[in-house]
């Protein structure tokens, strides 16, 4: 198997939550050495409870972690030692924290001219720039909460997309700096904003009214651009979703629920007169999979090509068989030994070249050894890491 694509690549991540992490993770997944730099004692997402809980482990597989007092003189010389041998780094703090840290923009900007800085910020450069941001904050600001709930009922979506995405937006664009370092041989700051990353996912909305003038409904009460795209009951109490979109669709969900009278009917056509007679139509639509069992009917809309979807929810993809195809979900080990599976990347090599090891660190459990590699002396070493509690844990229940 050939090396993953960014095995020389070396990464140092000083983030927290989930936007700079998934950025780290995403960059880790592709074979990058991701060095995450933590407190003694440790990010403090690790310690998440409730819907918080997965964020350490998730967005932190196939890293290392190297524990360092960072507003120690100590903490930053060695900081300082790690990224003269890094070709990124990847921060989501504000310049306030950074500067308390040693790793201004500017001073990186001038120290090491080849690195390429990943900021994750709330907002890009300018009115808003200060402002702290969340994903909520976001999807409120930007109108995708408008968008997502009914009238008078803004919700976020239901995951913490914004955070993942601008984390991909971030690996990105190290992707397109590495490739312009290899022209120009100077590394560059890229500042990755979270509601700029929300306004994408918006932009549809924003250039339905630039081109029409009017406003788009949220999506629960919008009109609809196809003849079929609803969800609907089965005989065995099942929620299916289902799309006709092509006349080919139309002509396959025609035949296989037995309603020839509505491929004779002249009125319906064309795409649009089959959606100006959706409130006629999807009735006997509705009548006919209600009287059909789930599987029956999976069967039946697979064979005939047509877009279709059981209603699930995310801990289904466990078992599902495709997402448990070879390669689909991949294995590691929580900090604590736990053993769980998570998606792989969304797509696939020819070669199959992705990093076998994807365990998540326990606090500092890579220190020794990064050390060792800038250098250090084993003396030298233990001083650096007298203050981090899971080290010190682990040396002591090994002896």
């Amino acid at each position: 198997m050939e090396p993953a694509p960014l095995a020389s690549v070396r990464v140092v991540e000083i983030s927290h939550m989930i936007m700079g992490p998934s950025c780290g993770m995403f960059l880790a997944l592709l074979g990058a050495d991701v060095i995450k730099v933590e407190p003694p004692r440790g990010d403090k997402t690790r310690h998440l409870t409730g819907m918080g809980e997965p964020f350490f482990a998730l967005f932190n597989r196939g890293k290392r972690s190297l524990a360092l007092d960072l507003q120690s003189d100590a903490g930053q010389q060695a900081l300082h030692r790690l990224l003269a041998t890094a070709d990124v780094l990847v921060e989501n703090f504000r310049e306030p924290t950074l500067a308390a840290m040693g790793i201004e923009h500017d001073a990186l900007r001038e120290r090491y001219p080849r690195l390429i800085v990943a900021s994750h910020k709330g907002f890009l450069s300018g009115p808003y720039e200060d402002r702290p941001a969340m994903d909520e904050v976001v999807q409120m600001m930007t109108g995708l909460a408008y968008m997502t709930g009914p009238t008078g009922r803004p919700l976020r979506m239901g995951s913490s997309g914004n955070d993942i995405m601008g984390g991909l937006q971030g690996a990105f664009a190290v992707l397109a700096s590495l490739l312009d370092r290899e022209r120009t041989g100077i590394g560059r700051t890229v500042r990755v904003g979270l509601f700029e990353n929300c306004l994408m996912l918006v932009a549809q909305h924003m250039v339905q009214y630039e081109l029409s003038g009017t406003r788009p409904p949220p999506m629960p009460e919008r009109d609809f651009s196809w003849p079929v795209y609803d969800i609907f009951e089965t005989a065995d109490k099942r929620a299916i979703f289902v799309g006709a979109i092509t006349n080919g669709h139309w002509q396959s969900l025609c035949r296989l629920l037995d309603l020839p009278e509505l491929l004779e009917e002249a009125r319906l056509s064309t795409t649009m007169e089959r959606i100006e007679a959706r409130a006629r139509v999807l009735p006997m639509i509705t009548e006919r999979i209600a009287a059909r069992r789930y599987e029956t009917l999976a069967a039946q809309l697979e064979r005939g090509g047509l877009p279709f979807a059981a209603i699930n929810e995310p801990a289904d993809m466990l078992d599902d068989p495709h997402v448990n195809r070879p390669g689909g979900l991949q294995t590691s080990r929580n900090a604590n030994g736990k053993p769980f599976r998570a998606p792989s990347l969304p797509f696939e090599f020819s070669d199959g070249a992705l990093p076998a090891k994807l365990d998540v660190p326990g606090v500092g459990a890579d220190s020794e050894a990064v050390l060792a590699e800038l250098g250090y002396s084993a003396g030298e070493i233990a001083a650096l890491t007298r203050t981090v509690p899971d080290l010190q844990q682990g040396k002591a229940n090994a002896s």
